[in-house]
């Protein structure tokens, strides 16, 4: 591996290459997911099961969609005890931090009688993606579900993508 020196001509290399990279172009995409999306709204649970299947390459049904309690049992015996340990140390960090982010609603009233204020409410559930393959860190479930509980969200669903073996 080559190391970079910083220094004031690398650094204004290293901008002007970046600077000069194209943006992503998601305008490729855009009519595909859109024909998908569009496919889902129609055909729910049967389009979402096929491009499970299409995509994924794991075939899930009404019965398997969702992880049962048997399956996070199991899942939670094939963790290593030292990495519990600092899961539940970083669980208790961003549950402390994001108590101290909770902002609170407030109403005053002006001398000419104006009522000012905030009312802050939670939203009623929240829909949180973690992402699985290479990118399954299990701080996207901590960084994702502890804030919204933290909010007061009432109801919390997370979808992550099944594993080779539908689960």
């Amino acid at each position: 591996m080559k190391i970079l020196d910083l220094n004031k001509e690398t650094t204004s290399n290293i901008l002007e290459s970046l600077l000069k990279r194209s943006p992503n172009n998601y305008g490729t995409y855009e009519d595909k997911v859109a024909a998908i999306v569009d496919d889902v709204r129609k055909r729910r649970n049967e389009a979402v099961f096929e491009y499970t299947e299409k995509f994924d390459k794991v075939k899930v049904t009404k019965d398997t969609i969702r992880v049962t309690k048997e399956e996070i049992d199991e899942a939670l015996e094939q963790v290593d005890p030292k990495l519990m340990e600092v899961m539940v140390k970083s669980m208790k960090n961003i549950r402390a931090f994001h108590e101290k982010q909770k902002q609170l609603s407030w109403f005053d009233t002006t001398p000419d009688g104006t009522i000012l204020g905030q009312r802050v409410t939670p939203l009623d559930s929240a829909g949180l993606y973690v992402p699985g393959g290479k990118a399954a860190y299990p701080s996207s479930v901590l960084m994702n579900i502890i804030p919204a509980e933290v909010a007061g969200v009432n109801r919390i669903v997370m979808v992550t993508p099944p594993g080779k073996d539908g689960k």
